[in-house]
C-alpha cells in the first residue's frame, strides 16, 4: 500500500501527458522533461489533456507504484499552469485527488517552534 507522508516530495507535472504510457514511459518523462530522478522516492503527478484523470508514480525502494484515478464525470478543477513542475504538500494532494482545489486547503504549518519554559 502506498502512503503519502508530509515528508514526501510531491511534484506535479504542469503539462498534459499521453496516458497510454505506463511506468517506463512516465519514468522516462520524469528524467527527460521534468529533469527529476524517478528513483528519488518523490511522488510524480500527471494529468491527461482533458483533465479527467490523474496518474501518480513513485518508487518505494523495491519497485514502482503507479496509481490511476479517472473521474466518472467532470474534470479536475485545479491544475497549475506555469512552469514545468510545481510542488504540493501531502494534504494538498489529498484535496486534489478528491477533485478539489489545493490552493484553498488549509493545513497546519509543517514546522512550528516550541516555546521554551523559563
Amino acid at each position: 500500500m502506498i502512503q503519502i507522508t508530509p515528508q514526501m516530495r510531491i511534484l506535479v507535472a504542469v503539462g498534459a501527458f499521453d496516458f497510454r504510457c505506463g511506468i517506463d514511459g512516465l519514468a522516462r518523462l520524469c528524467r527527460q522533461q521534468l529533469q527529476a530522478d524517478p528513483f528519488s522516492g518523490a511522488v510524480f503527478i500527471f494529468t491527461n489533456r482533458r483533465r479527467t484523470a490523474i496518474k501518480a508514480l513513485t518508487y518505494d525502494g523495491q519497485g514502482f507504484w503507479l496509481c490511476h484515478k479517472r473521474l466518472s464525470s467532470g474534470r479536475f478543477r485545479f491544475w497549475p499552469e506555469e512552469g514545468v513542475t510545481t510542488t504540493l504538500q501531502a494534504h494538498e494532494l489529498q484535496v486534489l485527488l478528491m477533485g478539489g482545489d489545493p490552493r484553498l486547503a488549509r493545513g497546519a504549518p509543517a514546522w512550528r517552534p516550541l516555546a521554551v519554559a523559563a
